[in-house]
């Protein structure tokens, strides 16, 4: 196990959620493994589709985003490709947990299989400046997708938090920065800082939160903020990034895998939590992600974009203030966008 730094989350060999975020602090992991396997042996039937088509894909992703706006595309689960305008007419080009694989799984036949193609293929993307990894969940770091993106020749920067490095070494990837939280990188004329995430990290039985997870906050030289949320379940930290960054004016917020909640309500929101943590953290605009890809928990396919809508017609917004983008569309969104929230 790698020698961790001294910090309020890590006792020196493992990382945790701190009190100032997870005042209840997570069950022992003896307990938690027994109950994940009574309910992998209980689940109910999925009621997913095998397949899903994806709608025509909208916009160009090659396309310059105009002045004073931000160019997302939604690829499917928590990959967004970024792009933001510089001031001598280019682009920076951002890809956030990128995974293209069949499965989000350790094996190539076994584990949670994709029910959509990605939105995009890979090779229809634009150059790749900065690849943005929350932590190392299968379904967030896919090796694979890195291994195919060294590949391209891009040499992005990968920005990840802390003990995430050796995962990647033999991907071919060579610039990999890892960050504390509140720690930033500064990069193609953008600032780039992990923020803290309630959630943790494990790809084997024996390494459990051996390395850290997060969020990133990406602002450009402007001020203008877009905030990346990883994956996470609802808790303080919405209050506290804020507090100490100012709130952002787009976020990318995770509205499903929510169920059974009993197990997963430390370590996913739902759709109505995102809505309270997108109007904690101040932001104008939301997007939900981590939704209708790969079925990893209990609740229906098309549940989360439901409640999410529902949720912000309950609290009296504006229908805009936070939905999701289809699978494949690519649209330039204003940094002043309104939002009541």
């Amino acid at each position: 196990m790698p020698e961790l730094p001294a910090s309020d989350h890590t006792d020196g060999t493992r990382f945790f959620n701190p009190a100032a975020i997870c005042p209840e602090g997570m069950p022992p992991a003896r307990l938690r493994y027994l109950a994940i396997l009574q309910w992998q042996w209980n689940r109910p039937k999925s009621d997913w589709p095998a397949w899903i088509e994806n709608p025509t894909p909208t916009g160009d992703p090659h396309a310059l985003p105009a002045p004073d706006t931000v160019q997302l595309t939604f690829i499917g689960h928590s990959t967004f490709l970024i792009r933001l305008p510089r001031p001598d007419g280019t682009a920076l080009t951002i890809l956030t947990d990128p995974i293209f694989s069949q499965r989000c799984s350790p094996l190539p036949f076994l584990g949670p299989k994709r029910v959509r193609a990605p939105g995009r293929r890979l090779a229809d993307l634009p150059r790749i400046d900065i690849v943005l990894v929350s932590h190392a969940h299968y379904d967030h770091m896919d090796l694979p997708s890195l291994r195919a993106i060294a590949r391209r020749g891009d040499n992005p920067l990968v920005v990840t938090p802390l003990a995430n490095a050796r995962f990647m070494r033999r991907t071919g990837l060579k610039r990999i920065m890892e960050l504390d939280w509140w720690q930033a990188v500064a990069s193609g004329g953008i600032r780039i800082t992990c923020t803290p995430a309630r959630h943790g990290a494990a790809r084997t039985p024996f390494d459990r939160n051996t390395s850290l997870w997060g969020g990133f906050m990406v602002q450009d030289e402007a001020g203008h903020q877009l905030f990346f949320a990883g994956d996470t379940a609802d808790g303080r930290h919405w209050r506290l990034i804020r507090q100490r960054l100012g709130a952002p004016d787009i976020a990318l917020l995770p509205i499903g895998a929510y169920e059974p909640r009993a197990l997963m309500e430390r370590v996913h929101t739902t759709p109505e939590e995102a809505l309270s943590g997108l109007r904690q953290l101040g932001a104008r605009h939301g997007i939900g992600m981590h939704f209708g890809t790969f079925r990893l928990t209990d609740e229906p396919m098309d549940e989360p974009v439901t409640r999410l809508a529902k949720a912000v017609r309950d609290a009296g917004l504006p229908p805009d203030t936070m939905g999701i983008m289809a699978h494949g569309a690519c649209r330039g969104i204003a940094w002043d966008q309104p939002n009541d929230a």
